[in-house]
Formats: structure tokens, sequence, C-alpha cells
């Protein structure tokens, strides 16, 4: 993975990462389920309107949509509103890492080596360790939820990288055309009208402008450009090279966290997070090999001659002695006049 790439996807992490601080803040004034459906109707709108739809199969269009697009966040948006931590869930979303790992095995044999599979484990071990460490202060509904919200990411990423798409801008656009109408309709099955209509009554207070930051951030910087450089990179590299790099995002998250919302990490997240990083350095860096040492001739010895070169050259000067002999107009004998029309004596 070249450099540039691998600089990419890092700041794909930190914009991710970044991302739930802003999804807690839109949390402070709109339901979970509401708040996907508005954040994807934003851009769906004037997508449908202004961009080409990708040349892709619709099928892997529908299914990027499903899986990174709702059922990713319908699962991160509920786990966070019944209470689960933004930076911890920062971290517990990252179980899309072995998902996709696993997904790309089983669906598009991808050969995973060895060093791989050593730093991804280590990396899932570290998110256990932070599961553990605070399912049991929380609850398991929410981590589960969460963790269901990385299955779905794991999905889209299949999908994305099937449709190597030339315009990955445009695949993320015409992503945001899936999710708001059954998150919508899940909305009011679920939330209820009033409490949509509650939420949106109160929106344009004051109160409510660190709500819109947030959620304009998780449009324009998480969907749009988080988004699209993932795909991209995903349509150019197998899914287990790109996908560790998504173990990154928590350790923003929990840092913004920590300093924005004073959620102070266990000593089990902290682990856990050192696990985290190795794992992700380990599983992406190469073993740089020394090629083997020529051996040195001793000056006090005369070079051993190449008999095979020898007999190529010989060979070489004997073909071309023949070509040209061939090239030469045949002698004739006295009186008789050869082709090119002289008699020779």
């Amino acid at each position: 993975m070249p450099i540039r790439h691998v600089l990419l996807a890092l700041t794909v992490a930190l914009l991710w990462g970044l991302n739930f601080l802003a999804i807690h803040l839109s949390l402070q004034q709109f339901p979970p389920l509401f708040l996907v459906a508005l954040r994807f109707a934003v851009l769906a709108v004037p997508t449908l309107v202004l961009v080409p739809r990708p040349d892709v199969p619709l099928r892997w269009l529908i299914g990027y949509g499903l899986g990174f697009g709702t059922l990713q966040f319908f699962g991160l948006y509920l786990g966070m509103a019944a209470g689960f931590p933004a930076g911890l869930a920062s971290l517990v979303l990252q179980s899309s890492a072995p998902f996709t790992v696993l997904l790309g095995a089983l669906l598009l044999h991808e050969r995973l080596g060895p060093r791989r599979a050593v730093g991804v484990s280590v990396a899932v071990a570290g998110l256990l360790v932070v599961g553990l460490a605070r399912g049991g202060l929380d609850g398991w509904a929410p981590f589960l939820l969460v963790v269901l919200g990385g299955f779905g990411w794991a999905l889209g990423n299949i999908a994305s990288r099937q449709a190597r798409s030339e315009k990955p801008m445009h695949l993320v656009l015409w992503m945001t055309v899936i999710p708001p109408l059954p998150m919508l309709a899940l909305s009011l099955t679920v939330e209820g009208p009033e409490q949509i209509a509650h939420s949106l009554t109160t929106a344009f207070t004051a109160a409510a402008v660190p709500a819109w930051l947030g959620l304009l951030y998780t449009i324009i910087a998480g969907t749009v450009i988080g988004s699209a450089v993932w795909v991209w990179l995903m349509a150019r590299h197998p899914a287990s090279t790109v996908a560790p790099f998504s173990l990154l995002v928590p350790v923003v998250g929990i840092l913004t966290a920590w300093a924005a919302l004073g959620e102070v990490p266990l000593q089990g997240e902290i682990l856990g997070g050192v696990l985290v990083i190795g794992g992700v350095l380990w599983a992406n860096s190469r073993v740089r090999r020394r090629p083997p040492a020529q051996p040195v001739p001793d000056p006090g010895l005369d070079p051993v001659p190449d008999p095979v070169g020898e007999i190529s050259t010989a060979s070489a000067l004997v073909s071309h002695s023949r070509t040209a002999a061939r090239c030469l107009p045949a002698p004739s004998e006295p009186g008789i006049r050869s082709a090119y029309g002289t008699e020779h004596q």
C-alpha cells in the first residue's frame, strides 16, 4: 500500500473519530432513528437531482446503502441514545474490521497472510478487553447494538469493493438515497410522530445550535469526505488491507470524548486501545528482507570461463555467417548466366 494511500486512510480515521462527538451532540436534540433518516435525506435530495447514477450493478449500490448507511447507523445511534459512551462506541464499532476480513475471506476468497491475521487478532483482543471492562456497567444491549452497527459497516465494505466504482464520490452520494425511507418508517413506528414533531419544533433555538453543527459535520466530513476516500481505497486494495485502519478511529474518539465530554477511559479501555494500535501497526507493516549476498571472487584466481556464454556467442557467429552466405549470389558454371544476368567465366 503506497504511503499516500496510508495517509489517506489515517485522515479518514481522524474524521470518523471526531464524528462520534458530533453524533453525541445531535442526539441531544433528535431521536436516533429520525436523526439517521434526516442525516441521509439532506444529501439524498440534491443527489437525485444533480449527481449522475454511478455505473455499478444495482445490487451492490443497494447493498452498500443497506449495510453502510442503514444497518451501521441503526445500531450505532440506538446504542449511543441508550447511554453507550461516545468514546467507547468509537471503539466497539471497529468490530467492522474483523467482520470485513472474515467476510472478505468467505465471500471474496481474499488471502489472509499469517502476519495480518496475527495483527487483526491482537486488535480484536483489545476490543474484547474494552467491551468486558464496560459491558458490566452499562448493560449488554447498547454494546450489542453498536456491534451490530460494526457488522453493517463490514457488509458495506464488501458491497463497495464489489461495486468497484470509477467515481467513488458518486457511489457515496447515491448510497445516501437508500437509508431515508426505511429509517423514517422505523422512526414513525418506534419513536412515534409526537417525539419527531417535538424535536423539530424546538430545533430552531439557541440550545439546538450544537446539534445542527454536529449534524452538518456528520454529513460533510463523516459521510461525503470520509466515505468517499474510504470507498476509493477499498476499490484499489484488498478489504483485509484497508479495514484494519478503521481500528485507529477509537483513538481519536476516546481522546475527544475525554476532552469534550469528560469521559475518562477505564484501565481496561486504555489497555485495549494499546492492543488495538499495536495490532493495526503489526498487520500493516512489512518485513524487509535483505537480498542474498553475492560471492566476491578471489583476485588471485583466474576467472572461470563461462562455457554457456562462449557457446552461445559462437553459435550466434555461425548463424550470422550462414545468413550472410544465403544473401550472396550462388556461383554459376562457365557459360551459364546467373540470375543477375551476368556471365561467369
